[in-house]
């Protein structure tokens, strides 16, 4: 994380250089896509106060300093500033459609390199055990909550991912206690409705678990144990590509541990699907 990275420099760093790395930071949707060159003509330095600079903050390399600004920006940017951003690149559409699966591939890349397979284990363990399970994603972060709610409960665990009012979503995360579960779901400075349940769960002795995309995250601090998951994006969406891919990995995990438990479950379901899946009638209405 590049703030990260500034609090261990600080004060090795002159005055100028503090106060360029504090513009850099304070206004990063000026800065993050450009050139080391473009960024020094900005700052009205030279190139070599850049690259000394950037050095100066731990990067080997200029382009590394550059990711690390864009994930800084990202996790900070609303919607409408992202695509005023990206409308200023004067790409192409079909450039930003290749520059968005590439945003996708990488950022599952990460999560499969940062993810052991131990880990799924023992949160799998963590969400079998639990007696009920509350799963909180507010915004973009709701039908992912859901999704995970849903299949939980497909396999026989008792999930739920409570939507409405603020006051309905505290009001349910009382009646949780210590053999229960508190999944909250959210990324960049977070919102807060989900940090308010992770840290209303925590004061009632509630265990918690996080999905968010960065160790400095309000869910990364409060949460008992976290995963981080990249949602970074050249769109004005969060791409929740890593997220989904990390919660399907529990739920298969979760599906196997018990699979006695999980098939007993889905045959019930099987034969209430059989009710609901579509039929082709025997005579196709006509058409007018």
């Amino acid at each position: 994380m590049l703030e990260t990275r500034f609090a261990g420099a600080e004060e090795r760093l002159g005055p100028r250089r503090r106060e360029l790395v504090r513009n850099i930071l304070t206004h990063p949707e000026d800065a993050y896509f450009l050139s080391s060159r473009a960024l020094a003509k900005h700052c009205h330095v030279d190139t070599a106060t850049i690259v000394r600079t950037v050095q100066a903050l731990g990067y080997k390399r200029y382009a590394d300093f550059a990711a690390d600004l864009r994930a800084h920006f990202l996790a900070r940017i609303t919607p409408y500033a992202l695509m005023k951003s990206v409308a200023r690149e004067n790409r192409s559409v079909s450039d930003q459609i290749r520059q968005s699966l590439e945003f996708e591939m990488r950022n599952l890349q990460a999560l499969s390199s940062g993810l052991s397979t131990d880990e799924v284990v023992r949160m799998a363990k963590k969400i079998n055990a639990a007696r009920r399970i509350m799963i909180v994603g507010v915004d973009f972060a709701a039908p992912v909550a859901q999704l995970f709610a849903y299949a939980l409960v497909a396999v026989g665990l008792h999930a739920d991912a409570p939507t409405g009012s603020t006051g309905y979503l505290q009001q349910s995360i009382q009646l949780l206690g210590s053999r229960d579960l508190l999944i909250a779901i959210s990324f960049g400075r977070c919102l807060q409705d989900t940090v308010d349940s992770v840290i209303c769960a925590k004061n009632n002795g509630v265990p918690t678990f996080g999905i968010t995309d960065s160790e400095q995250s309000p869910i990364a601090r409060f949460c008992d144990h976290y995963w981080k998951a990249s949602v970074a994006s050249p769109s004005f969406l969060e791409s929740y590509v890593a997220p989904v891919a990390a919660i399907n990995a529990l739920l298969v995990c979760c599906a196997q541990l018990h699979p006695g438990r999980s098939l007993v479950s889905l045959q019930k379901k099987e034969e209430n699907f059989r009710q609901r899946w579509y039929t082709p009638q025997s005579s196709p209405p006509r058409r007018t």
